[in-house]
Order: structure tokens, then sequence, then C-alpha cells
């Protein structure tokens, strides 16, 4: 198992004292053991439990253990659920889908966890899960650490480098973040951002680049020093999946929202200096059913508007889309948009005007008129769609916005414009293999290509490699396969300014990599590997990041 960073540890050491003064138990004097459910842990164990669930489990299972992507892991099933809890399933049942994975994209943990490991999870997920301590403006403002004030930050930019094609690429689990020049393939720095950065986000200006992880830290990267390097860091929570900047005309790089996970909570923080300005709590009625009351109401994707002073802010287990004006940054408007559950990723149509997130939960799509704040439609279209941003396409069926799923082996593509059809899935397409497991498609309005990967799909053979379509005919071009050199799973896609090079990442095996094709040929240009090179992950352009481009 990896090492938890310090906030990581702090994180596990809070959620473990909370369960043990929050759950019934039975303690031995001797080794303060812990029994529930006829199951027994002791302190220790239950410390590295909840830090192995933290690591692995918490972004699909909720860090309460009641659900979203995937199913709950509560040892009695809540009202309403059909679905066993840990307790029925037992040591065996819970030991086989650890080892195992499912179909349905939770990956095989054989072999990544140790025996050791694997056995205490089959007893840990049999208790009661860790109460999550709250982490306000207090605690958020003590973390503010405000590196290089923005009087002392250069005015213009110390390099002739051409920072619109710099990448940031993500090494999720060493807690760090790489620079690269898209244009020369340099890495200029590798930087210790935080514990399993999720994702990047740029400013308007395209300047700063902000890095948010799963220890819920926000660092800030500038990129006018001739070696970017990090001015300002700040804690949001303990755990988070987003960032977004204000990207509207006037707005420009003044503001950047935290979108909680634990607690659930949107933060507000001067952009120029992660200033904490206000924390508004996410939790709220759900949409659906008895419209239960959901404290661990998380927030998921978050897109900035170019045409209005909000962001997009999806409330994962509650199913709302929170529209909110910044206008107000401490005291901010926010609209709620009832939807469907859960919410997770999404991108905005090639207009600019509507965006579209998947609510994996209910198999469907949803789409958000912004400009009205107004829902538009909900649509179906496979098990568990997982878009990340989406891709935006054109050819004769119209202009299209793509999901894939992690559930089946499917890609939908989804009619945008105006006439027939509009707001349906016109088109569906198969990659080669079975099984579902993908998370990430891609396009370039320059390309005619869209890539699609298999990154959860428990099969190596297919987790492996990259399915390439055609935009035009919406036929596979080529299935290409880990080049020579190179192994593990292969994930997520960007492009580079130009559109003619598309950068995949190999992690999760012996030789990571970042793997650099040409997008028209289809021919390997460079693979960027070495020791600094440690599982790749994620990858963001700054200018298609800036401007919204997939």
């Amino acid at each position: 198992m990896k090492k938890l960073n310090l906030f990581g540890l702090v994180l596990v050491v809070a959620l473990a004292t909370f369960s043990c003064k929050n759950t019934k138990e039975e303690k031995n004097p001797k080794n303060d053991k812990i029994t529930e459910n006829g199951v027994a842990l002791t302190q220790k164990e239950m410390k590295q439990g909840s830090a192995i669930f933290f690591d692995r489990c918490a972004g699909c299972h909720g860090s309460s253990r009641k659900g979203a992507t995937g199913p709950h892991l509560l040892p009695i099933s809540p009202k309403g659920d059909n679905r066993p809890g840990t307790t029925v399933l037992g040591v065996a049942g819970i030991r086989a889908f650890i080892e195992n994975g499912t179909p349905g994209g939770m990956p095989e943990w054989r072999g990544i966890l140790s025996e050791q490991e694997i056995e205490l999870m089959t007893r840990f997920l049999q208790v009661d899960p860790p109460i999550v301590p709250p982490f306000g403006m207090d605690k958020i403002n003590k973390s503010w650490k405000l590196i290089v004030p923005v009087a002392e930050r250069p005015t213009t930019p110390q390099h002739n480098r051409n920072i619109d094609n710099y990448f940031g690429v993500i090494m999720r689990d060493a807690g760090k973040v790489a620079i690269i020049d898209g244009d020369t393939k340099e890495k200029l720095v590798v930087l210790k951002t935080g514990f399993a950065v999720h994702i990047l986000r740029t400013s308007a200006s395209g300047r700063y680049i902000y890095s948010v992880g799963r220890d819920g830290k926000i660092t800030m990267i500038d990129t006018y020093p001739k070696i970017p390097t990090i001015v300002a860091e700040v804690k949001g929570g303990f755990d988070a999946r987003s960032v977004e900047v204000s990207k509207y005309k006037g707005y420009e790089d003044k503001y950047l929202v935290f979108g909680g996970y634990s607690p659930a909570q949107i933060v507000i923080f001067d952009a120029q200096t992660l200033e904490p300005l206000s924390v508004t709590p996410t939790a709220g009625n759900a949409v659906d059913g008895d419209k239960e009351y959901i404290k661990e109401a998380r927030v998921a994707s978050i897109v900035a508007s170019h045409s209005n002073p909000v962001w997009i802010c999806n409330i994962k287990e509650r199913g709302v889309v929170d529209i909110v004006n910044y206008t107000d940054p401490k005291n901010p408007k926010i609209t709620e948009i009832p939807a469907a559950r859960f919410l997770h990723d999404g991108g905005f149509d090639s207009t600019g005007r509507y965006f579209l997130v998947a609510a994996n939960a209910s198999n469907e799509v949803v789409v958000i008129d912004v400009p009205n704040e107004k829902l538009v439609k909900i649509i179906p279209t496979g098990i568990k769609p997982h878009p990340g941003r989406g891709a935006n396409i054109k050819n004769k069926l119209g202009n299209l916005w793509i999901t894939s799923h992690l559930g089946e082996n499917k890609l939908s593509f989804i009619k945008t414009n105006p006439g027939k059809g509009q707001w349906t899935v016109v088109k569906e397409l198969k990659a080669p293999g079975i099984g579902g497991g993908e998370l990430f498609v891609k396009s370039h309005p320059k390309s005619h290509h869209l890539w699609c990967d298999r990154t959860l799909n428990p099969d190596p053979k297919l987790n492996s490699v990259v399915d390439v379509f055609d935009t035009n005919t919406l036929k596979l071009v080529k299935t290409l396969p880990a080049p020579k050199g190179v192994d593990g799973r292969a994930v997520h896609f960007e492009y580079n300014k130009a559109g003619d090079e598309v950068w995949v990442s190999y992690f999760m095996g012996k030789k990571s990599a970042i793997v650099i094709y040409n997008d028209k040929t289809l021919k390997v240009k460079q693979i960027i590997q070495g020791d600094w090179v440690q599982n790749p992950t994620g990858k963001f352009n700054v200018y298609n990041t800036t401007h919204d481009i997939y």
C-alpha cells in the first residue's frame, strides 16, 4: 500500500477516531479491539482499513460508504436498497469482489493490495463506517499558504516558451504534477502538489494551473517564471475531485471554486492568492424516491460558463445541478436544478451553451441550458456513463456529444443541434472485446478521430489498448496496443493546441509512460519515460483546458 501524505494521515486518524466514538462496539482493554457484527478489528487495523478505503475505494463508494458510482458498502442495506449488506456477503463474498473486480468497472485489486490488506478489508467493510469530521472556514484559513505574493510575481513571462502548449501531467500515486513543454517535449519541472491529484484546471488567462487531489489540497502553479513554481496552497476539505476558475468577461482570474467530497461543500477562493472567501454546505434532499436528506452530498464535476458569471457544480448523491453565481463570492447565489442521481463527469456541447453530465447510477445523461438555468432533457444512454468532459464532433448526423460507459461496451452519440433527433442518442458504437471499463473519450475540432480507452476493464488485453474511430464514418479505424517497452493500463487523452498530437498515459504497470501519437497517421511520435514518470494519469493542455476544447 502507498504511504499517505500528512493530510491523508490526519484524515485517516480523524476518521478512525470518530468511528470508534460513534459506532456500537466492545473493547478489549488489552488490545483495544473493536467488535461489530461478529467481526473484530484492533484500533490499529481500523486506522489501516480507513487508509486503504480512503485511498482506493472512497471515490466510487463514498467516504461514508453509502455508494455512488459503485454500490453501498454498509453492513446493513439502507432502507429501499435491495443490494445485500456486507455482512450478508461475508468474508468470502467481499474477497471475491476485491480480488476479481466486476465487468461494471471495478478493477481487480489482486496484485495491487497485499494478501494482508485484502484480508483486513474483508473485516473492515463489515463494521460501521467512520464519521467524517467538519472542515470549516477556520481550518481552511489555517491551511492557507501564500508562498509568493502577487506583488512579487513577474508581470510577463520570463522565457520564450509557448505557455499555451504546456501540458500539466498528473502522477497520481506520487502526489506530483509535471509541467512539460508540448513543443519541445522537455520536462520543465516536477512539483509536489498533494495526495492523489485528480484534475488540473487553468486560469482564464492561461497563466496559472491549479491542481486538486484526494487530500482536498489546492496547489496554484505559476507558468510565468522560467521554471513553473508553486505560489499558493490551501485545503478546502479532506477529499475533493474538482476546482474551476471564473471565466466570464470581467471576472477572468478573479475567483476559484472548490468542490468538496469530504466534507461535502462548495468553497470559493480568491484565484490570485487562494484566500478563502466563503463556504457553502451542499447537504439537502435527493431528487428521487422519498427525497431522502443527504448529508454526504459530494460535489463532482465543475465547469465554468464563458457566457455568464456562473459555475455549474454537480451535487452527486442528491442528483442536483447547482448554478453558482460568483458576482458576490462571499454570498454566492445558488440556483438548484433537480436532475438525476448520481451526477458525475460532464462537459459543454460545441456551442458552450449546454452542459451535459452523466448521472451514472441512473444510466442517463442530463442536459442543462446554462444561460437560462433550466433542465432541458434527461437522456437514457447505457450502464454507468463516464464521459470525462465528453467529446464534440460533427458529421452527417449533426453536432454530436459523446459519452463512454463504465458498465458496458458502448459509446453513445447525442445530437445537440436543433432539428429532428436533438437531445437523443442517434448512434451507438462498440469497441472490440466485451465488458465496459471505458473512462474517457476525446476528439478535437481539427481532428477526424475519436479516441477511447478501456482503463477499468478487468481484461489486461483490453485495458492496455486504445481504440480510434473515424468521426465521419463512425467506424473503428484502429486498435492501438501499448508500444514496445511500455505496459500498464491506458488512460486519458489530451490533444496539443494544434490538434495534431494525442498524448496517452500508461499507468499501473512496470514501464509506465506518456505516449505521444501523430493523430493523422496514428503512429507513435515519442515516448516519454524516466524515473520521474511515476504512473501518469490525467494530462491537461493549457490552451485546450482554458478554452474548453474537447
